[in-house]
């Protein structure tokens, strides 16, 4: 199932061709739901690269990106990987300036970067405060035009990228199905059979002039599509284009072919792979369809919305719901430039068989050749389909990568704006056409995924596959660049006058019952959100009760007094909204974000949810067996084992200790009258707090509050919270032994503090520093300077009482001691040393971007506002907020650690195959505890 929560993103107005302005009018959905369209110019340099500009006033923000028509269908012969190695290449130094200096550009004054490769396309986006623009232009005409690749450098992010090879498709259980076996499978001639990460094999086979030269034949201006949106003008935005840009020499070499035509399926296949840690078997059923800009790419694209998107698709109902046989179950559509293909797979419940799941997908996908769809699952799909491209239409970031995928695979601009009146020109005839002409058994490819064992040895990743492109076929290595003398260098360019963010005034009241009404107006796109918080988490738990918040969140979904699950879940995609409930360790909330022309409708449901949950035994059932097969699988893979016992070795047996989401003794336990009871105790108006943000008034906000909770009563007293921490525990060093683990997951846990600290701004931008970003000093030792991980993070993990300060990577399983030497220095060399005032700015304007880029959204700037709610702190907060931040000083961040977060009060908990690294790791740490993780017990302190 996907779900129907999507990310929110931009919009503007107009696509014009070639510079000549010619209006697009808004498209109306059948609920009408109006969708701006993309508002981009377009012009094409002399020396080929295509140009699209976007103004938009209402940011202080602006995007650049540039989408280079070369991916991992483009990787040579023997070296898959190819495309996405060289991205993480384009962030080192060019003539003009040295590593890293991306990352100065952008997070270090407020803004992000990254990129990503697929098939068909390498893209490296920017959002960046709007009076650094033009040094991102200059920026990114220096990587394409003089990029300097060294050995040091190749080295440091071949293993970088090996650790992410380890970490997404090694050490996740379904890692290798999905990343390797699924496209390498339903392809035979087309070189997106290849995975985009590659293999070890064929990154260690790659060499420093093969990377040269992959620069040379695919980084050229005509290879490239420059995307900028945000607030800037457009005379000097087109005036900075035509000094950097516009001056890069386009070769007068052709690109190497590459057009390969996937034959047609002579008759259905089947195939079984074998795993590591598999905790449930997993089956996929896949059939090739069409190219993204074939016209059969709108209905097939419709047809998988009412396969698997949302709780009533007809996957979710008959697999998960009704039939009870998969804990999850999903389809994915994957169109790409030659070809694409349609795949629907199940990862079965527990004691269910891969057969089971083979015969239930077939039999869905049969229905669709069998019979038109209904009318009624016609609309819902389009609304929702409609409804989440507003949404994807809401930052100028995002409005860009909708451009950007249109043009990659069409080079029509005009596509996305002609994609809401395709959607709605389809029929049922139209599904069942495609159905019957592409998912037939004929065509179809069956897969088999289980867990290996003596009997059945791991399934290999295959890596001899030919390629249309060979290492011969690359251009020759060019000018070999190398970083200048800081003299001869090109200066950067200055900055311009910086273009402020503004906080919006917050309306605060509450309804006679005690509810608490926050409403805080957002201009732009026709969307509200809503959001209904409540104390009520992990923490208010009883012994031996773990997952009942979590439990009770989820259950709201399911079932009123007056209405089935299936029936709120088809009135959520009616209309286009997207409606959930969770809980942590002290809040629960439910939320929901619609367009405004639904949102009154949407409020009404949420209440309905809130007020009046049936709490079936039927639904609390399905749930149940729902929860544990999803703890199995997390049981499967390091990071969240290592996270949920790095709760239990802070907390010991304190509810804070419990993980949030149960466990496999724990969720058993739960009755009905433990959900009803919690509920009742703890989901009061008068313990509440109601935020709506959005294109709404504090006039029709008050109305719509009184409407939907005003006549809402309490029943019963409130019972008493209970100390959720326990007393301060000894440090302790676990390792959670998994053997065969693709990587080790390290995780440092400390006691930390409460969000109402006064030393909370010091730790925060402390936190910033240590982990919280590309940038941080973690991710300089462990990724940028050794490569020994894919990313490493901190998190402050604030709550109501002392929260759970952790430090944690992912790595090889032989280098956790190191790894977990190299977090512990860091975390002491906060709390013994001041840092420099240069680090103290740039983290100060990675918080303060940070926070801009939330109130652009609909939903992140409610989670602000409830942010504040949650902790009792005052409304002027909001405002105040970069105040805080700017007003920190290194004495502060380093007195701030030294007393809250001091080493010697540090745990270690690693989780991977300890036969790798114990060795090393006890001669460090003689007392440090094993235990297999076939005996990890989560319910209680000892872990066993």
């Amino acid at each position: 199932m996907k779900s129907r929560l999507k990310s929110a993103v931009a919009a503007l107005a107009i696509v014009t061709a070639l510079g000549a302005f010619s209006p697009v009018m808004a498209q109306t959905a059948p609920a009408g739901i109006e969708v701006p369209p993309l508002g981009f110019v377009k012009r094409t340099l002399p020396n080929g690269m295509d140009v699209y500009t976007a103004r938009d006033t209402t940011t202080s923000n602006v995007t650049v990106q540039v989408w280079y028509r070369v991916g991992s269908k483009d990787d040579p012969q023997d070296r898959s990987g190819f495309a996405h190695l060289f991205e993480h290449l384009m962030f080192k130094a060019t003539k003009d300036f040295p590593d890293e200096t991306f990352d100065r550009l952008t997070e270090d004054v407020g803004g992000n970067n990254n990129a990503f490769t697929s098939d068909d396309v390498t893209a490296y986006h920017e959002t960046i405060p709007a009076n650094h623009l033009e040094r991102l232009i200059f920026a990114e005409a220096s990587r394409l035009s003089s990029l300097v690749v060294d050995e040091s450098v190749f080295e440091s992010e071949r293993d970088v990228v090996k650790e992410e090879y380890r970490q997404g498709v090694l050490a996740n259980p379904y890692g290798r199905l999905f990343s390797l076996f699924v496209p390498g499978s339903i392809y035979q001639e087309s070189p997106y059979r290849r995975s985009t990460i590659g293999s070890i094999e064929n990154l260690d086979a790659a060499t420093i002039e093969d990377v040269r030269r992959f620069h040379a034949t695919y980084y050229r201006p005509d290879n490239a599509i420059l995307i900028v949106a945000g607030n800037f003008d457009q005379a000097q935005l087109d005036g900075w284009i035509n000094e950097y840009m516009a001056p890069i020499a386009n070769p007068d070499r052709p690109m190497p072919a590459n057009n390969v035509t996937e034959p047609e399926p002579t008759g259905p296949r089947e195939l079984t792979f074998y795993a590591p840690n598999v905790p449930l078997p997993a089956v996929v059923l896949a059939w090739p369809t069409v190219a993204y800009r074939d016209t059969d790419r709108i209905p097939l694209t419709v047809l998988d919305g009412i396969l698997s998107t949302g709780e009533s698709s007809r996957m979710y109902r008959s697999l998960v719901y009704e039939q009870q046989i998969a804990a999850q179950a999903s389809s994915s559509p994957d169109f790409a430039q030659q070809a694409g293909y349609i795949s629907a797979y199940a990862i079965m419940a527990g004691g269910e068989t891969p057969e089971t799941g083979i015969a239930a997908i077939r039999a869905e996908i049969a229905k669709f050749r069998d019979a038109p769809v209904t009318e009624a699952e016609l609309t819902e799909a389009k609304n929702e389909m409609v409804a989440n491209a507003l949404r994807e239409r809401e930052t100028i970031d995002d409005r860009a990568n909708v451009l950007g995928f249109a043009l990659i695979n069409t080079n029509d601009a005009s596509v996305a704006d002609r994609e809401i009146a395709r959607i709605q020109a389809v029929t049922a005839a139209d599904i069942q056409r495609v159905a019957r002409r592409y998912l037939t058994d004929q065509r179809g490819l069956t897969i088999r995924y289980l867990n290996a064992d003596d009997e059945h040895p791991v399934t290999e990743q295959t890596i001899a596959v030919t390629a249309p492109v060979t290492i011969a076929d690359l251009a020759p290595v060019g000018q070999v660049f190398t970083l200048l003398p800081e003299a001869e260098r090109a200066s950067l360019p200055a900055t311009t006058q910086p273009v402020a963010p503004t906080t919006p005034p917050v309306a605060d009241f509450r309804l006679d019952n005690g509810l608490r009404v926050l409403v805080v107006e957002k201009d732009g796109l026709p969307l509200v959100s809503a959001r209904l918080n409540f104390n009520a988490g992990s923490g208010d738990e009883a012994a031996g009760k773990a997952g009942v918040a979590s439990m009770t969140a989820a259950l709201l979904t399911q079932g009123t007094t007056t209405r089935s699950a299936p029936e709120i879940a088809t009135e959520i995609e009616q209309l286009g909204a997207t409606i959930g409930a969770g809980s942590g360790p002290d809040f629960s909330n439910v939320y929901a974000n619609a367009p405004a022309n639904v949102f009154p409708q949407t409020v009404a449901l949420m209440a309905d949810l809130v007020r009046n949950p049936a709490f079936a035994q039927e639904e609390l059932d399905r749930q149940r067996d729902q929860t544990l097969d999803g703890l199995r699988v997390a049981l499967a893979t390091p990071g969240p084992v290592a996270s949920q016992a790095a709760a239990r070795v802070i907390y010991g047996d304190a509810a804070y200790g419990a993980p949030g989401s149960g466990t496999l003794t724990s969720i058993p336990a739960i009755t009905r009258e433990d959900v009803a009871a919690f509920h009742q105790r703890r989901y009061r108006p008068s313990e509440a707090t109601l935020v709506f943000s959005g294109a709404i008034t504090e006039a029709d906000a008050r109305a719509l509050a009184q409407s939907a909770f005003g006549n809402w009563t309490e029943t019963g007293p409130i019972d008493a919270r209970a100390a959720p921490i326990g007393q301060p525990l000894p440090t302790r060093i676990v390792v959670i032994d998994q053997p065969g683990a693709g990587q080790a997951a390290v995780t440092v846990a400390l006691r930390g503090v409460s969000r109402t600290d006064a030393d909370y701004f010091p730790l925060t931008l402390g936190n910033t520093l240590l982990g919280g970003s590309f940038t941080s000093r973690l991710n300089q030792e462990i990724r940028i300077k050794r490569g020994l991980s894919y990313g490493t993070r901190s998190s402050l993990g604030v709550r109501r009482e002392d929260g759970l300060f952790t430090a944690s990577a992912q790595t090889r399983n032989d280098a956790a001691v190191e790894v977990s030497d190299l977090i512990l220095a860091e975390i002491t060399r906060l709390s013994t040393t001041r840092p420099t005032e240069s680090e103290l700015t740039t983290r100060q304007a990675i918080l303060t971007g940070a926070f801009g880029d939330s109130l652009e959204t609909v939903d992140g700037l409610g989670g602000l506002v409830a942010g504040l709610a949650l902790y009792d702190l005052p409304m002027s907060e909001l405002a105040a907020y970069v105040g805080n931040v700017e007003a920190i000083d290194g004495a502060a961040v380093q007195a701030a650690f030294a007393e809250h977060l001091p080493v010697d009060r540090a745990s270690l908990v690693i989780v991977g195959d300890a036969s790798k690294f114990i060795d090393a790791l006890r001669a460090k740490h003689p007392n440090v505890e094993v235990i297999p993780i076939s005996e990890l017990n989560l319910d209680n302190a000892a872990l066993r």
